[in-house]
């Protein structure tokens, strides 16, 4: 697979699956709109955030490399966050859960690397720099959140899915495309909104992953911190929006002490959030995570984990008591007095014992599924796996012999063993027949035409996961990177404005200093009246050059922008205020 990214140790350990969502960063890609998006936003982020967020976020924008002015390079940010012990990269928009989880599991902060329009400056849907890089980015710095952050995902990653899960997400992702491209018509974007609503309200039993996203919800993106009566800010969701950073600290949204209730609480990405979390401190987030991975089926196995698996329709692993692993794609089960009895996988599967595969039971040694009894033998207490020699040859289970095993629940496997394989503690994991027939009551599940009949031994489930076990053992890449968000062709308009942007930008930086700002100034407020960040930036120049008149001239048309669109004057008014209070604290 081409590396499209500079790598480093961290992310030299990634496996394929996960790199196949790295996307380049192309920086060159964004636009001095854009930058001057990041600016105004992380401006007034920081200038309200020093108040209301946890102390970690201010000190960690600059261990992360994060800066206020300048759209972060991904390139520079690897070289502060590997003093951390993390790393990041850009990613392809929206990518599956488990996917971003599993990052987190390997410390790696992924990031969207596209920008919000101007029109969504306060919130979008869509991930995105402003989002990752300045809400995620700045709280991993505090070593304990980190490793809460870094054990949610290791834990995340393993939940189980429903089919409908995939189906949200890939309506959600459909969302934050269309919303952030330019020119979406409103009724595709309504109608996209609605089918969100609709796959919401329909979503039956929720999910492991669904819950435990509702823990990512509450915490990662918009968790708060402290105590009801005062809580800070630490979510990246909150963070990184101007506008519900300050209408979370309202009374209109409900503050809750953080418990595993929270994940019940469903969660709408389209709306902002009618209630928060409050955890007294880092440290009681992995607490009830801890507490929530001990209802998972990754920790409970038996029926129920091996049902969630079948449910999911996805890449699932089954562990039995003797540490074999089966992965594949799980389609039946038979079950007897609440115990599981047989299972079965369909498609490609693996056998794995402590995540490797077993030699010689890969996809290509069953690539059409494979089958197999749990359970003790009909009649004897003693399971199969705690046999020692003399208990095997007593039941004639070795090499050579003829058998009929009768297990608890009527599955009946007859047939010649040609061999036994057996694990680090001398247990017999796999038994392979020849001339083998499996039954339960009327039903074939296996005949002597079929080839070999390979049979895991274990009593019970001990774990129920998503995913492979061995990650070698398939093939996952499937993902193509898409242009997200789709690109229309630019207008010679918005080329003309973003000329404009760079020449103010240029000018601040130094790079030109000749660039006439009352000129362009008259053509902006004459060809793009109702643009008002241009205007605000170049009022801060008229400002800190104690330009007087340019700097009334400013206001003047500002105020003009705020009658014709009033949903924008608060953002008008914030960036005035902002400009006004650097402008004080140099005097």
């Amino acid at each position: 697979m081409e590396t499209t990214y500079q790598s480093n140790p961290i992310l030299d350990k990634l496996p394929p699956h996960l790199r196949q969502y790295i996307k380049p960063q192309n920086y060159e890609d964004y636009t001095a709109i854009d930058q001057a998006v990041w600016r105004y936003v992380m401006r007034k982020n920081v200038d309200y955030l020093s108040k209301v967020a946890h102390q970690s976020y201010i000190e960690g924008l600059q261990k992360t490399g994060v800066d206020i002015d300048n759209i972060p390079n991904m390139y520079g940010m690897n070289r502060i966050l590997k003093e951390i012990g993390w790393a990041a990269v850009a990613v392809d928009g929206f990518i599956p859960p488990s996917a971003f989880m599993e990052f987190q599991a390997f410390n790696v902060l992924v990031i969207a690397s596209d920008i919000r329009q101007l029109e969504n400056i306060e919130y979008t849907p869509a991930p995105d720099i402003i989002h990752e890089g300045a809400g995620h980015a700045p709280i991993i710095a505090n070593p304990e959140y980190a490793e809460y952050l870094r054990r949610f995902g290791e834990i995340g990653c393993k939940a189980i899915s429903s089919a409908k899960d995939y189906e949200l997400y890939e309506a959600v992702r459909h969302l934050s495309i269309i919303k952030e491209a330019e020119g979406t018509p409103d009724d595709e974007i309504e109608k996209a909104e609605k089918h969100i609503e609709f796959l919401q309200e329909n979503m039956g039993e929720p999910s492991e992953m669904a819950l435990i996203r509702n823990l990512h919800w509450w915490t990662v993106e918009y968790g708060l911190i402290g105590t009801i009566e005062k809580p800070q800010l630490y979510g990246a969701g909150l963070l990184s929006s101007i506008g519900e950073s300050a209408w979370c600290m309202t009374d209109d949204v409900k503050k809750k002490p953080y418990t595993l209730d929270a994940t019940y609480i469903g969660f709408d990405i389209t709306k902002p959030q009618p209630q928060l979390f409050v955890t007294p401190d880092f440290a009681h987030l992995s607490q009830v995570l801890e507490d929530f991975a001990n209802s998972m089926a990754l920790r409970t196995g038996g029926l129920r984990g091996l049902k969630k698996v079948v449910h999911s329709k996805a890449l699932g692993t089954i562990e039995l008591s003797t540490g074999i692993q089966i992965s594949g794609i799980f389609d039946n089960l038979i079950a007897y007095d609440g115990k599981p009895i047989y299972l079965r996988t369909f498609g490609p599967t693996a056998l794995a014992y402590r995540e490797k595969e077993l030699v010689g039971h890969g996809t290509n040694n069953h690539p059409n599924g494979f089958g197999s009894p749990i359970g003790k033998l009909k009649g004897i207490n003693l399971a199969i796996e705690d046999m020692g020699p003399r208990d095997l040859k007593a039941y004639n289970i070795f090499e050579g012999e003829q058998v009929t095993l009768e297990f608890e629940g009527g599955v009946i496997v007859t047939g010649e063993i040609i061999t036994g394989t057996r694990n680090l503690k001398g247990e017999i994991v796999l038994i392979t027949f020849k001339d083998c027939r499996v039954t339960h009551d009327d039903t074939v599940l296996f005949l002597p035409e079929w080839g070999l009949y390979h049979m895991a031994v274990g009593e019970h489930i001990t774990s129920a996961f998503n995913g492979p076990a061995d990650l070698s053992s398939f093939d996952l890449i499937s993902h193509e990177i898409s242009n997200t968000p789709k690109k229309n062709k630019k207008s010679k308009e918005k080329t003309v404005l973003e000329n404009y942007y760079q020449q103010v930008r240029d000018y601040r930086n130094g790079i030109n200093s000749t660039i006439s700002r009352n000129k362009v100034f008259q053509e902006v407020s004459k060809t793009f009246p109702n643009d008002w960040l241009l205007s605000i930036e170049l009022y801060e120049l008229a400002k800190s050059t104690n330009e007087n008149n340019l700097a009334n001239n400013i206001l003047k048309h500002l105020e003009q922008v705020k009658q014709n669109t009033p949903k924008i004057g608060q953002l008008i008014d914030d960036g005035l205020a902002l400009v006004n209070q650097s402008v004080t604290a140099q005097v």
